[in-house]
């Protein structure tokens, strides 16, 4: 009798933010890395930086053919609604590196700060965020849970992390919740996406990544 041959384990490029995402990521790798191979560039950078990468460097763009999906890990602000566009033009470039299927892309979007998704690893709440003095709040709730907590702390940023199935629920309500505010639906979508980046109300889809992976195991 034949022996079952081993599944692949899905390649997953993450483009992060800033240092406390990238902190996140490397916890996800730690975590899922019997069931997916994650991979992020030691630099931050978001879309202008994966379009960079698959172009010219050969680390990326050799790989391309065995990427399974791209994922950017970011905070939703009002500064960045009119980059809708152009980042949607990278996206699809990067959809069509690898043909049938096409390389996944998902977007991991926060409100405001990335201190907010930590948040929700303790409790649910909505608070508006988006003023500095609105991020700071947030900020310093998070300090009351983890005092220790800094932006890209590792060993912090994995020690609240380990509390995310707690965040997957917290989180997947903070979307639902937006239905009745006109979200067009829960599905991941470019539709969907473009009204949570325009909107900039307070969510986190970054669930979504993790309830992929746990369904992996």
């Amino acid at each position: 009798m034949p022996r079952p041959t081993r599944r692949r384990k899905p390649y997953i490029v993450v483009f992060c933010e800033g240092e406390s995402e990238q902190a996140y990521t490397d916890f996800l790798k730690k975590e899922f890395k019997d069931v997916a191979s994650i991979k992020r560039p030691s630099a931050t950078g978001l879309f202008e930086e994966a379009d960079g990468k698959f172009k010219k460097d050969k680390a990326y763009r050799d790989y391309a053919e065995v990427t399974d999906e791209i994922w950017f890990f970011f905070d939703v602000e009002t500064k960045d609604i009119g980059l809708w566009n152009a980042r949607m033009k990278i996206i699809k470039r990067l959809r069509a590196l690898r043909k049938k299927p096409g390389i996944k892309v998902r977007l991991l979007m926060t409100t405001g700060c990335i201190e907010y998704w930590l948040m929700l690893h303790y409790e649910m709440y909505t608070p508006p965020i988006q003023t500095v003095a609105e991020k700071q709040r947030v900020i310093e709730r998070l300090l009351s849970k983890e005092p220790n907590y800094q932006k890209g702390d590792t060993a912090t940023t994995a020690r609240i992390a380990q509390n995310y199935p707690k965040a997957v629920i917290h989180s997947k309500q903070t979307v639902l919740n937006l239905l009745s505010q006109g979200l067009p639906g829960l599905e991941d979508t470019d539709e969907r996406n473009r009204w949570l980046c325009q909107k900039c109300l307070t969510f986190s889809n970054v669930y979504e990544a993790i309830e992929f992976l746990t369904s992996l195991q």
